[in-house]
């Protein structure tokens, strides 16, 4: 059993945990942008259709959101080097951070695919078109119309895929890299305050999803201002026109049209 609670210990530990927040932020990031750019890649296939590699994408994004990640760790970090063997690859020295970079990139890169395609295809395809009629190219249609509006469609399901993947690093641990739980881990065995630990570990992730939550949601609202200025134009109208209803049943009243 674990030593009694003892409230002290949880601010004590609060700067112990952050000496290794930013190999947790490394992780998110690195894996993030990997992601981010796997996805994209994935994402093209499937929104044009193309025949060999949609299925290709199609079995890629299936074992990467079907089986979980601390299987997929155990997978890359214990079974590239084996499969690297046979072509003559060995990767005995590298450090273990890129194999939970790797791992963590790729498993979200089948999730940033499945957001891209979703706010890509959720884009009215008139615009589109109407695009075209003015002389734009399929490039400028793409940057000027599609993507910003893709962006703003994008921004709720992105981030919570980035607290998704803030939250998975925890299981880097399992391989032997030093991040928060990590470090947790090697405090709660140290001094045998295990829930003081995971609490200080709890609060210190809750701040982190809360900012990262807030931030996206400014960023949302400035992606999608063109809608929300659009939504007061119609208002405006729609008031202005009500108005002009009430003035002309006025103008129909008693007194009016050379009534009796």
């Amino acid at each position: 059993m674990g030593a009694p609670f003892d409230l002290s210990f949880v601010f004590s530990f609060l700067p112990k945990l952050l000496t290794t927040l930013s190999t947790t932020l490394l992780i998110v990031a690195c894996s993030l942008l990997a992601g981010i750019i796997v996805g994209f890649i994935i994402a093209l296939p499937r929104l044009y259709k193309v025949p060999v590699l949609k299925t290709c994408a199609e079995v890629y994004i299936s074992f990467f959101r079907g089986t979980p990640i601390l299987i997929q760790l155990f997978l890359f970090y214990y079974g590239l080097p084996e499969v690297l063997k046979l072509v003559h690859v060995d990767m005995t020295r590298t450090p273990v951070l890129v194999f939970v970079i790797l791992t963590y990139g790729l498993h979200t890169g089948a999730f940033m695919s499945e957001m891209i395609r979703a706010a890509v295809t959720a884009v009215d395809k008139g615009q589109v078109e109407a695009a075209y009629a003015t002389g734009m190219t399929s490039y400028q249609a793409f940057t000027r119309i599609v993507l910003p509006q893709a962006l703003g469609i994008a921004i709720p399901v992105f981030s919570n895929l980035v607290i998704a993947l803030l939250k998975d690093t925890s299981l880097a641990f399992t391989l032997g890299v030093m991040e928060m739980t990590g470090k947790a881990q090697t405090l709660g065995s140290v001094t045998q305050h295990f829930i003081e630990t995971y609490i200080a570990l709890a609060l210190i992730y809750l701040v982190i999803s809360y900012t990262i939550e807030k931030l996206l949601l400014v960023a949302e609202h400035r992606l999608l201002r063109h809608e929300a200025q659009g939504s007061a134009v119609k208002r405006k109208f729609s008031l202005q026109k009500k108005a002009s209803y009430r003035h002309i049943i006025a103008d129909m009243g008693p007194g009016k049209g050379g009534g009796a």
